[in-house]
């Protein structure tokens, strides 16, 4: 299990504790976290739970793969440096923590 902690664009937060196997975007929907629309259902195909990881984020997470990278360049919402699907991101005990910021607008 892993605390999630999605900072939404008006400054408030929302902490979950997300239970493995999971990802970010499952812990989301899970817990009715607004921002995350997650379209495909986690299939990295619609890019509509896209997130930003926090830039002092030090925790381990997966690369990006090719799939994840080309969806992410059609985003509602500019890419940044720090863009990833959050339907990409599983969720360990060693992610506990976590900070995403969610942007404006998926769609």
């Amino acid at each position: 299990m892993a605390k999630i902690i999605y900072k939404h664009a008006n400054g408030s937060e929302t902490v979950v504790d997300v239970s493995t196997p999971n990802t970010v975007m499952r812990g989301a929907k899970t817990h009715a976290v607004e921002g995350i629309v997650a379209q495909c259902g986690g299939s990295a195909q619609c890019g509509t739970c896209h997130v930003y990881i926090d830039a002092h984020n030090t925790l381990p997470l997966p690369p990006m793969d090719e799939v994840e990278d080309d969806v992410l360049y059609g985003t509602a919402s500019p890419r940044r440096d720090t863009s990833r699907l959050s339907c990409q991101l599983p969720v360990s005990d060693e992610i506990d923590g976590l900070v995403v910021h969610l942007p404006e607008t998926q769609l």
